[in-house]
């Protein structure tokens, strides 16, 4: 590869192999020279025939400083410049021009010629692209592939009538075809020519007039021109020949989603889903479509629930459809059920290693800890040594409060770290102070959050846990303001940052700064979290705002019921630290 890139660089650098080439006749290369090439080109061959490209490629380089007029030798040196990996324009173009030396001698040549022809196309030279494949058509007439590059290359110099006049022989000599009669319209729209591209599809349906896919091209065309009543029409017509033809149904939903009518577009989605003659995959991405045009309309009726309902009473063992439901589900925070449809199609494919990572989050979100473990230690048979699961199990036995498999796991966690990737060490060893601290052991958490900190000193989430248990304690209150603030200025709009920041300022009882934080955090925050919400209602007390404290309090209750101590507080309308 060395020796190559330096062949490449000196061809950049302007000392190149063209010098050579130009100042070259037959008389000044040595028949032995030539001779010498042609067993490097043989040699190179021979590399390439074992996948050996660097060595193929540098062989050809060296051949060709010995004879730059072989041009079988240039042609292949100017296709391993264009298809290097590492090539760029100007070596492509380099590439190009010595293909273009064997073109000149050797125009005849129909694997080379062809592909000298396509790469100019590739580099935007259609000038130089139809010439070459001119040379081949009329040396190889009536060759369909031929022709085929010949009209595209009429195209593309934008001599579109002589590309269609092509396309017309091809038709002759051929016959008819959706494809040649597509490319011709597009031809015809390039030119603005409505009525010939309507003209060429009618003609192509006259060859066919039950040909459904003719049909469903000549209504597309119709929609495409405002012909809506004709575009119709020709949909109709398919069903009057094929009234099972899924695909119809799938048409006229976007007929309909084009024209506004809801109504019919829902009839004709739920048409195409519950008819046979669609395949599965087809069916999902209609699905697709239809229930991401509901979420972004906030929709919240029945109709996808019942949708899914029909697609699993036909495909009751297709796991597809049970992933795309669970997906669904989860996006409107219907977490249990999304844990219900994908358990159900981990049972029709119980290897699938990603669906159990998918169904231990899922059970994560709705707080089903138990059960996302079980499904990490199912994921974990098929990759048992997953960090990223390990990293989801330790939480999980966190918030079990089962404190000693959680620090195992961070430790197992940490033994199959990356040794360079600071960020990943910090954050599980940051996991395990959140354990030592629900523990009770302060100590040794604060500790493990230093050492975290020592690993990546900017990691702003364990600054935000350090300091906020710092001020739970009473503790090192100024340390804290200043990791709370360090990870504020980091993550202005992350409203936890600054609850914790907040907060901090309330233990320092400076209510002020504390009230301006806490008002930013409940105007980003889009959970509706208690805890924030209570310390709102606390920092308003201090502030002796002490209604507008006791609506925050009654907020953060009803989200959180059960908690003894947001009772109290409503209860008597006062603050109570415990």
């Amino acid at each position: 590869m060395v020796r190559w890139l330096m062949v490449a660089i000196v061809m950049l650098t302007g000392e190149n192999v063209f010098a050579k080439q130009n100042a070259a006749d037959a008389g000044t290369v040595s028949d032995s020279d030539r001779l010498k090439a042609e067993y490097l080109f043989l040699e190179a061959q021979n590399e390439k025939s074992h996948d050996r490209l660097d060595s193929y490629c540098d062989l050809l380089a060296q051949a060709h400083a010995i004879d730059p007029t072989n041009s079988t030798v240039s042609f292949y040196l100017g296709y391993c410049m264009m298809t290097m990996t590492n090539t760029t324009r100007p070596l492509c173009e380099q590439g190009l021009e010595l293909m273009r030396q064997h073109f000149e001698d050797a125009p005849e040549d129909f694997y080379e010629t062809t592909f000298y022809s396509d790469a100019n196309l590739q580099l935007d030279h259609p000038d130089e692209a139809l010439r070459a494949i001119k040379v081949l058509n009329e040396a190889n007439p009536n060759r369909l592939e031929l022709q085929a590059r010949l009209a595209e290359a009429y195209t593309r110099t934008g001599d579109y009538r002589q590309s269609n006049a092509t396309y017309d022989s091809i038709v002759a000599l051929h016959g008819p075809s959706l494809q040649v009669t597509s490319r011709k319209i597009s031809n015809f729209m390039a030119l603005n020519d409505s009525s010939g591209a309507l003209a060429e599809m009618r003609s192509l349906l006259a060859t066919a007039p039950r040909n459904a896919a003719y049909n469903m091209t000549m209504s597309s065309l119709m929609q495409h021109y405002g012909y809506s009543d004709s575009a119709l029409y020709y949909l109709d017509r398919i069903q009057e020949y094929e009234p099972d033809n899924g695909y119809v149904y799938l048409a006229k939903a976007q007929y309909y989603a084009m024209k506004g009518d809801s109504v019919a577009y829902d009839q004709q989605v739920y048409n195409a889903l519950t008819t046979p003659n669609l395949d599965v995959d087809a069916k999902l991405d209609v699905m697709i479509g239809y229930i991401r045009d509901l979420l972004s309309s906030q929709d919240t009726t029945q109709r996808v629930n019942n949708l899914f309902t029909a697609l699993l009473e036909q495909h009751p063992h297709e796991p597809k459809i049970r992933d795309l439901y669970s997906e669904y589900l989860v996006a409107k925070q219907d977490y249990r059920g999304a844990a219900e449809q994908l358990g159900y199609s981990l049972d029709l494919n119980p290897t699938d290693s990603k669906g159990w990572r998918n169904l231990m989050l899922i059970n994560m979100m709705d707080e089903n800890f138990p059960a996302a473990i079980a499904a990490a230690q199912k994921a974990l048979e098929y990759n048992p040594d997953d960090l990223e699961l390990y990293r989801y199990i330790a939480p999980s036995y966190y918030q079990m409060k089962e404190y000693d498999k959680a620090l195992a796991t961070y430790d197992k966690a940490l033994s199959l770290a990356d040794s360079t990737d600071v960020e990943a060490i910090s954050d599980l060893i940051g996991g395990k102070g959140d354990v030592y601290f629900e523990m009770g052991d302060t100590v040794r958490a604060f500790e493990t959050y230093d050492q975290s900190l020592a690993v990546y000193p900017g990691n702003t989430s364990i600054m935000n846990n350090y300091a906020y248990f710092l001020s739970l304690c009473g503790k090192d209150l100024d340390k804290a303001e200043r990791m709370a603030g360090m990870a504020v200025k980091q993550n202005p709009d992350n409203a936890t940052f600054l609850d914790t920041y907040a907060w901090v300022y309330f233990v320092k009882k400076d209510y002020d700064m504390a009230l301006l934080y806490i008002k930013s955090a409940v105007d980003k925050d889009t959970s509706g979290s208690p805890d924030l919400l209570e310390h709102y209602g606390d920092i308003l007390f201090f502030n002796g705002e002490l209604d507008q404290a006791l609506e925050q309090w009654q907020r953060a209750l009803e989200a959180d019921p059960d908690n003894e101590l947001l009772q109290r507080k409503v209860k008597f309308k006062t603050y109570f630290a415990k």
